[in-house]
């Protein structure tokens, strides 16, 4: 008998054994998991018991609202928020009280992923909306579950990426912190490392001209992408009353081994002329 072909020395496996994988996005936890919750999810949402979900763009919130009640047959309630203003943010929990209560879950799930050279970027601020649920939570002295999806670049190095890179590893640091402190009045935090998921916001910033995908996807072990509903299952499950235990954690979700994003170190490649091109790209994208 013959055996497989081995990886190529730049680890690029050939043939991907993604048949060997197939995603599956079905439901992970039983009906009712979220029975009688609230969940505040920045970014956008999941069908939840009622939830809330908040972003700038109030018209792409409401047809999302639309299409998870239609799926789930739970309340979904659209709430315009910029995470990058305190104001805002305070605003748009005024709303979540009045229209929902106090939250039992929050997810911070907002983001500004973008690749550009280095010299043009600049400074990120990162999520305030933690500390400002969280006071209000304590003063009520109700106990809640937080989780901030950030990316595996925040912890390994990968240039082109520097403001969401730095904004989230703050975010990271924050997190374990008030694991630390804030547990005392119930409160628990987690993060969730996603690696490469095919989005369309994700993708039409990070690799609008297409040209780090497949390279990608030779170095992932099991070859092929993430899916949002693998990502949706952990974060349900780390938000669930099943995962009470769980607090302080970062969880990487993401093939072992796997490159993802600091591949894009390659574009020191190229060319102005393909950075302006790739700036047009990105600077015309709407929607996530």
């Amino acid at each position: 008998s013959t055996f497989p072909p081995a990886p190529s020395p730049l680890g690029i496996l050939d043939p991907p054994p993604a048949k060997f994988f197939p995603a599956n996005e079905g439901s992970m936890l039983v009906p009712g998991t979220y029975k009688d919750k609230v969940a505040f999810i920045t970014g956008g949402g999941m069908g939840l018991e009622k939830c809330v979900i908040a972003s700038r763009k109030l018209d792409v919130l409401k047809k999302t609202a639309e299409e998870i009640t239609a799926q789930t047959g739970n309340k979904v309630h659209a709430v315009q928020c910029d995470v990058r203003d305190p104001k805002s943010i305070e605003a748009a929990v005024d709303q979540l009280v009045e229209v929902a209560g106090l939250p039992d879950v929050v997810i911070n799930n907002a983001a500004g992923n973008f690749i550009s050279p280095s010299e043009k970027h600049c400074p990120e601020r990162p999520a305030f909306i933690t500390l400002e649920l969280g006071k209000r939570l304590i003063l009520a002295e109700k106990g809640a579950a937080f989780l901030a999806i950030t990316t595996i670049y925040a912890e390994n190095v990968s240039g082109f990426v520097i403001p969401s890179a730095a904004a989230k590893s703050g975010v990271e640091t924050l997190c374990m912190s008030l694991a630390a402190v804030w547990v005392r009045y119930g409160l628990r935090f987690n993060v969730i490392q996603p690696g490469p998921i095919r989005t369309k916001g994700a993708f039409s910033r990070l690799d609008p001209a297409g040209m780090f995908e497949k390279a990608m996807i030779g170095r992932i072990p099991v070859g092929r992408l993430g899916t949002p509903g693998e990502i949706a299952n952990l974060a349900a499950y780390l938000c669930s009353d099943y995962a009470c235990w769980v607090s302080g954690a970062v969880r990487e979700c993401v093939s072992v081994c796997c490159a993802s994003f600091n591949l894009l170190c390659c574009v020191c490649q190229v060319t102005k002329e393909q950075w302006a091109m790739m700036e047009t790209m990105i600077r015309g994208t709407k929607g996530s």
